[in-house]
């Protein structure tokens, strides 16, 4: 045990859990430094959130120059770049979606999403997903189902929640065989409105375009396109949770791109501001522009420093084509995962979009190989690979690497990742 962590257990709560026990010195780009002077690229990007790596110059820059200019502001007093970033993401949502609120974290974009969606239907009802993560603050929790352990101790949670089966193809929630069925699991949704609750006392249904702790599983195009229609007819508020997917790192500014839906509100973070902490609840004018003053509110949201930090992160993505870059690099690479797939019967499936890419390990009979994905874990970091895992069985390997990865460093990645399956063979 390090000295650090050491001193770390003695005063910080055991609650926040470590993957590695690396101590770091510095980070640049792709590259993190320890203090025993190993190097290790990493392929976890601060969990998807470092999207142009560490310490992008751009981003140094924008927030050396503001830490000049003053560093708080609250709600005092009107600042530029809160508005030049508002201005900035109106360009890039999708529809109608224009208007935005300014928190931290991504628990908090869900809190004020939730609140948003309420308060606009008048209805109470919350439509979450099996194996989702949103949050851990009380409703964040209560939305989240991909591990009880972010529930237990904590009852009664938020009131008039429930919980329909994400359409996890490779693992069917309702034992269809992938790519055969006519998106049966979207019945499960009618279910709930038979038996639990009627449709016209939802106000939302919240959704991660891509599950992310829950197996960074890929719902198919249709299943979201008739979600959305199905919320459109009950008068039901469309919610992307997009703090994971969105701001390029699927190859599109956010995830249900891919899936030509407009959802009514999107929440944003991770990688908006590239590791500084900032986040939003996005809406259109004539949803949002509902609230009143005082109805939500923040004392940190919008920080100036992470607003900087964000319009250049904006910047950079649209000068150096990132978006472009990730589709490319995140296709030569899910080519050479599937080519590994056919030679090694650990990986059972390889799937995502863009950098966003799930490698599930399995024993025979398609089950889940937990074990295997802990020795692949220590075999890439020993080999100087840093990557994470996720899934309900702890057994898919995510690659979450920044959008500035290039082909050749890819190819570095993927040359340990590959000479590590060995060690499980």
């Amino acid at each position: 045990m390090s000295d650090l962590k050491e001193r770390a257990e003695n005063v910080l709560a055991p609650a926040l859990a470590y993957h590695t026990e690396i101590v770091v010195e510095n980070a640049r780009g792709l590259t993190i430094e320890a203090t025993d002077g190993k190097k290790y690229i990493d392929f976890c990007s601060g969990l998807a959130t470092t999207n142009l790596g560490h310490l992008p110059p751009t981003v140094v820059n924008a927030v050396e120059n503001q830490l000049k200019r003053f560093i708080h502001s609250g709600c005092i007093f009107y600042y530029d770049t809160v508005v030049e970033l508002a201005e900035r993401l109106a360009e890039r949502t999708p529809g109608d979606i224009g208007m935005f609120f300014f928190s931290n974290s991504g628990a908090e974009a869900v809190e004020g999403a939730i609140k948003l969606a309420r308060f606009y239907t008048g209805r109470q009802g919350i439509i979450a997903f099996t194996g989702s993560f949103h949050g851990r603050t009380m409703g964040a929790a209560t939305l989240t189902a991909s591990s009880s352990k972010y529930r237990r101790g904590y009852h009664p949670l938020l009131p008039s929640v429930y919980h329909a089966p994400y359409p996890y193809c490779y693992r069917c929630p309702v034992g269809q065989k992938q790519g055969e069925c006519e998106n049966e699991c979207l019945g499960q949704i009618e279910n709930i409105f038979e038996n639990l609750i009627t449709p016209g006392e939802v106000a939302c249904i919240i959704i991660e375009p891509i599950l992310g702790e829950g197996g960074y599983a890929v719902p198919p195009s249709a299943y979201m396109q008739k979600l959305r229609e199905l919320c459109t007819n009950h008068g039901i508020m469309l919610i992307a949770d997009e703090v994971q997917t969105g701001m390029g790192r699927t190859g599109r500014w956010f995830a249900m791109e891919h899936y030509g839906v407009v959802p009514d509100i999107i929440t944003i973070g991770k990688g908006i501001a590239s590791g500084f902490p900032l986040s939003a609840v996005a809406s259109s004018k004539a949803v949002m522009g509902n609230w009143t003053v005082g109805m939500h509110g923040t004392t940190f949201g919008g920080n100036p420093v992470s607003c900087a930090a964000a319009v250049a992160v904006v910047d950079t993505i649209e000068k150096d084509d990132l978006l472009k870059n990730v589709e490319k690099v995140s296709a030569y690479a899910t080519n050479r995962l599937k080519a590994m797939m056919a030679k090694h019967r650990v990986i059972g499936d390889v799937r995502g979009k863009g950098f966003m890419i799930g490698i599930e390990l399995i024993k025979g009979d398609r089950k889940p190989d937990a074990l295997a994905t802990t020795r692949m874990l220590k075999a890439c970091e020993d080999r100087g690979l840093l990557i994470v895992e996720c899934g309900k069985y702890k057994n898919v390997v995510r690659l979450m690497p920044p959008m500035t990865t290039t082909e050749e460093e890819m190819t570095r990645a993927l040359d340990i990742f590959e000479d590590a399956l060995g060690d499980l063979a």
